[in-house]
């Protein structure tokens, strides 16, 4: 076995794009792993993982490439293809009669009215404010963005008459179009400000499957129901679509806010002429699912009498012992804590719902946990992982190992921008894992309209031994019922 280390300073590449090249060295013949990311944090306790020593003086502005290889000539290939995988990833200038000079600043976009920011977080700012300069609204999918700059941002906006969306706005869906992560679903008169990504796609997915659609789902970040944002740009929002003719209700869903900005926005959406449906997730509140039924209620469209699922041919026995939650959404993850610990007791997790519920270093815990892979602290210099799933479906190998695991709860989130086929990486884990295993229970939040095929995506999970809900509501209790080793 050989191998090599590499730090090359000063070189930049986003992680997307640098996934992208790991994968394609992986493929080499006789590479047995291949790591190329940025020298962050998080990614040189990766490295080391791998049995590599992390450079002392390294930095999130360099690169490091590393590669472990069955023999010198395959090393050998293997560096050659991330020199041929990074050229290939750095796009090419436009050609042909049409093609003219690429824009470098958003001044020079021509007929815009909306900048989507995806850069580093420390580079968000200027690059939003520019936006906001050239007169733009502004979509800043970008996460590890400062609050403060955040609040500076939508004042700035609001000042000139625009809006801010984000940072960390995963979702919009503006006329019709989607950005960020999106699925694909009808038109329709129902209007979405979404402090949450997951939580407007599992609202639009279950809309979707009831017959009703979406006129506009305007992300606002999942920071700005918090005290030190105030609902800066869910107040915008929601005046916005109440001038808006083609929506005839609307809901405003978000992570557990704070209780006096949660407060205030209701006030607001009182005043408003066009009717307001909250979907503000905490202990005692309704769940999503319980909100989207309500919607089609106020919409006079008939709910389905039964949300869809599916079940495999052959469900693993439940069995008692601790539930463990593995999550690509920060939202979906929220709901199922809330859902749990009202049976279960506390459940520990990254993003706590309680202060004292945090998950050590090394998330990991005897109890119950559950763990937003998507959260800003494990997706600094990475992909979010309904992007690259590569973190959690090593922890998934993991807790199906755990003799202490009593049942495993997941996401899928299909769409726009997620992973093309992520039922395949969690199917085959399971059937890794082998009989014996604890019961996996998937949350499937997707359309029959999404790219990934959602009866497909359902069938390959199903057919690895999961149950499979549409709901994500209806996963948790369920999974918690396994826990308790309930089998119904």
């Amino acid at each position: 076995m050989t191998s090599a280390l590499e730090l090359r300073r000063g070189t930049y590449r986003d992680s997307v794009t640098l996934m992208q090249v790991s994968r394609a060295v992986k493929g080499v013949e006789g590479v047995e792993d291949a790591f190329v990311a940025m020298a962050t944090a998080l990614n040189l306790g990766l490295l080391t993982t791998m049995g590599f020593e992390a450079p002392e003086d390294a930095g999130p502005n360099d690169m490091i490439v590393a590669i472990r290889a069955r023999g010198g000539a395959a090393l050998e290939s293997a560096c050659a293809r991330v020199e041929e995988a990074l050229a290939a990833a750095v796009a090419p200038a436009p050609s042909g009669p049409s093609a003219g000079p690429v824009p470098r600043t958003v001044d020079t976009v021509e007929g815009a009215t909306l900048a989507l920011v995806s850069v580093a977080g420390p580079y968000v700012f200027a690059e939003a404010a520019a936006a906001l300069e050239s007169g733009l609204d502004v979509m800043i999918f970008s996460d590890n963005v400062p609050v403060a700059q955040e609040v500076l941002l939508k004042d700035r906006a609001r000042a000139q008459g625009r809006v801010v969306m984000g940072p960390d706005c995963g979702t919009a869906v503006i006329g019709g179009a989607g950005l960020g992560f999106a699925n694909t679903v009808r038109p329709g008169p129902v209007g979405i400000v979404a402090a949450s990504g997951t939580g407007s796609q599992q609202l639009m997915c279950l809309l979707h499957a009831g017959g009703a659609g979406i006129s506009h789902c305007i992300g606002v970040g999942g920071r700005d129901l918090s005290e030190e944002v105030g609902a800066r740009s869910t107040l915008q929002a929601l005046s916005l679509l109440d001038d808006d003719p083609a929506t005839e209700l609307i809901i405003v869903v978000s992570k557990p806010p704070a209780p006096g900005v949660a407060a205030e926005v209701a006030r607001y959406a009182a005043g408003l002429g066009t009717p307001v449906e909250l979907a503000l997730l905490g202990a005692g509140q309704d769940d999503l699912t319980r909100v989207a039924a309500r919607t089609l209620e106020a919409l006079g469209t008939p709910r389905p009498d039964r949300w869809p699922s599916w079940m495999p041919d052959r469900a693993p026995a439940p069995r008692r012992g601790a539930l463990r939650g593995l999550f690509c959404g920060g939202t979906l993850c929220d709901e199922a804590m809330v859902i749990a610990s009202e049976t279960l007791g506390p459940v520990a997790s990254n993003i706590p719902l309680e202060p004292d519920r945090a998950l050590p270093a090394g998330l990991r815990s005897s109890g119950h946990y559950m763990i937003d892979f998507g959260d800003d602290g494990l997706t600094a210099g990475r992909p979010h992982p309904m992007i690259d799933p590569s973190l959690r479906r090593e922890r998934l190998a993991e807790v199906l190992a755990e003799p202490e695991t009593g049942a495993v709860l997941l996401d899928v989130v299909l769409g726009h921008g997620a992973h093309p086929d992520p039922a395949a990486e969690i199917a085959a884990t399971l059937r890794a894992a082998g009989e014996g295993s604890p019961p996996v229970v998937v949350s499937l939040c997707g359309t029959d309209l999404d790219g990934q095929g959602f009866a497909a995506q359902a069938h390959t999970l199903t057919a690895a031994g999961a149950e499979v809900y549409l709901s994500n509501a209806e996963a948790a209790h369920r999974a918690v019922l396994l826990t308790k080793g309930q089998p119904s």
